[in-house]
């Protein structure tokens, strides 16, 4: 009778065991990240960011990128032009605080990862792809990517022959356990 349970009980164990999924670590971002943006001109930094990242290689499906960008924390190097910036003429930071990223889903490409999500800012919310690499680290990693927004898509500013509409955003978000 033994014999016959003990085959039974592990056939059970590794049948129960192909319904377990791979769990993606729960991670927030770490101090140490960098925010930038460049053009002809202006080019900064946002200082003030928080945010919650699920990841794992392995398991892309259960993907998050929550992530919430503090606006008054604009900096371009430039006194005159920070206040410009937070302005009612630019990012109206007193309407419009944050901006934010929430992803609908990632997925695995030949130079890395991307994630396409929302992207809310001054009030307006559009779609985005974001293409980003990951390094691996004990207790957490750091993500890496490169693109671009059109501030006019999202009412930032006039349109301008000095301040052009597309910036580049290069951001580095380590991310701990």
């Amino acid at each position: 009778m033994k014999t016959v349970l003990i085959p039974i009980a592990l056939a059970g164990l590794f049948g129960f065991s192909a319904f377990t999924s791979t769990t993606a670590p729960n991670m927030t971002v770490a101090d140490g990240y960098t925010v930038k943006f460049t053009s002809k001109d202006p080019t900064g930094v946002f200082e003030k960011m928080k945010g919650t990242v699920v990841f794992n290689e392995q398991d892309l499906a259960a993907a998050s990128f929550n992530v919430i960008i503090d606006v008054a924390s604009i900096n371009c190097g430039n006194g005159m032009q920070n206040r410009h910036a937070k302005s009612e003429k630019w990012f109206d930071v007193e309407k419009y605080p944050e901006i934010t990223f929430v992803s609908t889903g990632a997925k695995k490409t030949a130079t890395g990862y991307e994630t396409t999500g929302k992207l809310t800012m001054h009030g307006d919310t559009k779609d985005l792809t974001i293409p980003f690499t990951y390094t691996p680290a004990a207790t957490g990693g750091v993500f890496a990517g490169t693109f671009d927004v059109s501030r006019s898509a999202f009412g930032v500013g006039e349109p301008s022959k000095k301040v052009p509409d597309v910036m580049t955003l290069e951001v580095s978000v380590p991310v701990k356990l």
